[in-house]
């Protein structure tokens, strides 16, 4: 009798992306939202917490250079105020320690506004304190008069809660001074309040160091993503939209000048940015929102990376190509002919299941859920099996209990002993020789529903684009005219930079809630108006008026979508 051969184990790479856009005015370096100190000590603290607690865990973190910038420049902020009292130029982390709460009604009323800008389930309601806060600031927005009763008392401790709130699980389980003040629950004072920004200035001066020892320690795989995040494909060739969207409407804008030159200095930016925070250069590459075409892949072969990732929308339009073979399983990376870069792909109904859907479920019914997907996918499929699960790394927990720590802290347990799933990098892949399938051609798209909908192909996405396109001509035409110094040169190139990123694109359209539409649109203008003036040019007079507005209600509040168009 002949023993059972053991069955293949499945490699499965986890692959977080960490990502929020520039939020300064680069005119005057007044923060125009705060996500990204708030995700900092919720998010990526939280995710490296998680890693480091399971060390036989395994995964590759994705981050934008322009994000780990911010992160610095918090840092620095906050470690001047706390030694020498210089101001922080966040408005929300400034009131947090201000001496004296604002007077005047229309401060009282943002910061209680500001406040409010959280999960109502997960993270307001959870604590009664805090719930108790909102239901009044609820109240007080309905009748403004009664701003003038409002004590500063409530405004402190409406911004101590909503600090707490934020913060990260793994630091309200370990940190005896947040301990201390969630159970103080009221009354804060202006040395509770500073204890809270100490907290926050430990974790935006630590956390990037602690994903530097992982990657030392080879548990986890570091990777980039081009500067300031923006879609190559659409600055390479703006038609390149209607391989997934035929009859997409374009942009009056035929094309965006200099394309090629902007995503090699977006790269090469992106390169420099990353070895100057880890030390060495990057092997992989997640293009913007897993946008990829023919010319991209291209171009991040040659640049020297050894993989890209994209969407499985993707390889799906691709594969129903009559060029290319459809192999057995769809679970490897392949390489596109002409290129020197392998691909993977991301397995959209896994990866959407933790973004959408297991947030609803007990921790240890997700986990097991999500597991058995995997082992039913290990025993069919033949081969080399590569899977990959990839998303967002901070948008999809405030909607987790307890910001997802028991679901990824079951989701690691599980998965670095599991004898099937064997849990590795991109990287690793390719170092264990993978088999990497051949593909022919490829439609070119996104993570979101395999096409750049998202970002171009209605009215108020496309003029955007015909406001950028404006803007880049400007600048052409001042490098042209030598009119700038080499500094001036300098800032007006990163200003230009700021302004070709994805995020204001995503926020267009009405189909997106109307705050988040106005914030983005607001911040989109304005970073175009700063370029102009960079160019001692007047900004054109439409930068002055809103283009677009949003009523919608998508799911997860619009900052996530899925992979696959439901």
């Amino acid at each position: 009798m002949f023993a059972k051969p053991a069955q293949k184990s499945l490699k499965l790479v986890l692959c977080w992306h960490m990502h929020q856009p520039e939020y300064r005015d680069l005119k005057t370096g007044e923060y125009t939202l705060p996500w990204t100190y708030l995700h900092v000590i919720k998010d990526y603290v939280d995710m490296v917490a998680h890693l480091e607690a399971v060390p036989k865990a395994k995964a590759v973190i994705n981050f934008v250079p322009i994000l780990l910038e911010q992160i610095e420049e918090y840092a620095r902020q906050v470690s001047c105020y706390l030694q020498d009292r210089i101001a922080i130029t966040d408005p929300l982390l400034a009131a947090l320690v201000a001496p004296s709460i604002p007077a005047d009604p229309e401060s009282r009323l943002k910061l209680i506004k500001d406040c409010m800008r959280a999960n109502r389930e997960r993270q307001i309601n959870r604590y009664p304190a805090f719930r108790k806060l909102a239901d009044m600031a609820d109240w007080i927005e309905g009748h403004y008069d009664s701003l003038n009763y409002i004590n500063s008392q409530f405004i402190a401790d409406m911004l101590v809660w909503y600090h707490l709130v934020w913060m990260g699980e793994t630091i309200k389980l370990s940190d005896s001074r947040v301990k201390s003040l969630i159970k103080k629950g009221s009354g804060y004072t202006l040395h509770d309040r500073i204890e809270v920004l100490e907290v926050i200035g430990e974790q935006l001066s630590s956390v990037i160091l602690r994903y530097k020892v992982l990657a030392r320690k080879g548990q986890i795989e570091l990777s980039v993503t081009p500067y300031a995040h923006p879609i190559m494909p659409l600055l390479l060739d703006l038609n390149s939209t209607h391989e997934a969207m035929p009859h997409a409407p374009l942009p009056e804008l035929n094309k965006y000048q200099g394309g090629e030159e902007r995503v090699a200095w977006h790269l090469e930016k992106g390169v420099q940015v990353f070895k100057r925070f880890f030390g060495f250069n990057p092997k992989g590459c997640w293009p913007s929102e897993g946008s990829i075409c023919e010319h991209t892949l291209k171009i991040l072969g040659d640049f020297g990376f050894d993989w890209a990732a994209s969407g499985g929308s993707v390889l799906h339009h691709s594969l129903h190509l009559p060029e290319n073979r459809r192999p057995p399983g769809i679970h490897h990376p392949f390489q596109l002919g002409g290129t020197d870069i392998a691909c993977f792909f991301r397995d959209d109904g896994l990866s959407d299941l933790i973004g959408f859907e297991y947030s609803k479920w007990h921790a240890d019914d997700a986990v097991g859920d999500l597991i058995q997907h995997l082992e039913n996918i290990a025993a069919n499929e033949l081969g080399d099996t590569v899977l990959s699960i990839i998303l967002d790394g901070e948008n999809a927990w405030e909607y987790f209990p307890a910001n997802g720590y028991f679901f990824l802290n079951a989701l690691y347990q599980r998965l670095a002993v599991h004898p099937l799933i064997e849990l590795t990098t991109f990287s690793e892949c390719l170092k264990d020789k993978i088999e990497v399938k051949p593909l022919s051609r490829l439609v070119a798209g996104s993570w979101v529903y395999g096409s750049f909908s998202t970002w171009i192909g209605d009215a108020d996405k496309n003029r955007g684009w015909d406001m950028l396109g404006d803007a880049k001509e400007a600048f052409d035409k001042a490098i042209a005219g030598e009119r700038l110094t080499d500094k001036q040169m300098q800032e007006a190139e990163f200003q230009l930079a700021v302004c070709e990123g994805s995020d204001w694109f995503w926020w267009f359209g009405d189909y997106n809630p109307g705050e988040a539409v106005s914030n983005f649109e607001k911040q989109f203008r304005l970073n175009l108006a700063n370029l102009y003036r960079l160019l001692g040019e007047e900004p054109p007079a439409y930068l002055a008026m809103s283009f677009t507005q949003g009523s919608g209600a998508p799911a997860m509040g619009g900052a996530m979508r899925p992979g696959v168009e439901y």
